[in-house]
């Protein structure tokens, strides 16, 4: 029985995720490629760049910089357009986090990413102030940072989610209630 929920959830994973229709009934907003108002877009920002670069000698640095900087911005409209996210009124794509699988790109990964670094940041954190407490006096070691100790926490740190799941797992992650301080009532 576990196999076949977990083949059917993998199945309509990839159907959902392989389908690249973009719904427009999301807020009124329309896919970047029919967009007039994401082509204007492209279009003023082209043509600024091009007014900027008439002011300079063709093989001037000025000029090779605003040039790169044109074809830099046709791509990232290319890209948009290509992608398959909304555009608003507006003209400007909009991310949808409603729980649409193919939505999911847009919010998933940048996500996943913020909670991995925060992670990070709080275990090295936990594991620096733990080996602290330990020496002679914390609370200097806590305003002026130990750098090689510290250095040693972050450069360890990024397997942070598998050694929370081994601490947990042991009993060394959480406190036991007698060790939790009470403040008097």
């Amino acid at each position: 029985m576990k196999r076949i929920i977990t083949i059917i959830c993998i199945s309509l994973l990839f159907t959902s995720v392989y389908s690249q229709q973009s719904f427009a009934e999301v807020a009124g907003l329309t896919p970047c490629k029919e967009s007039t108002a994401f082509a204007k877009r492209l279009k003023n920002s082209v043509k600024k760049l091009e007014n900027r670069l008439s002011k300079y000698e063709e093989s001037t640095p000025p000029a090779i910089a605003i040039q790169q900087q044109i074809a830099r911005t046709q791509t990232r409209f290319n890209k948009y357009s290509k992608s398959g996210l909304l555009c608003g009124t507006d003209g400007l794509p909009h991310l949808i986090a409603d729980g649409r699988w193919n939505h999911a790109g847009e919010f998933m990964l940048p996500g996943l990413t913020f909670i991995y670094i925060t992670g990070w940041i709080g275990w090295v954190g936990r594991g620096y102030l733990k080996a602290v407490s330990a020496t002679k006096k914390p609370t200097e070691k806590e305003i002026i940072i130990d750098v090689p100790l510290a250095l040693k926490f972050c450069l360890s740190g990024f397997t942070w989610p598998l050694a929370a799941i081994q601490e947990f797992t042991s009993g060394q992650l959480l406190a036991s209630n007698d060790e939790i301080t009470i403040s008097p009532r």
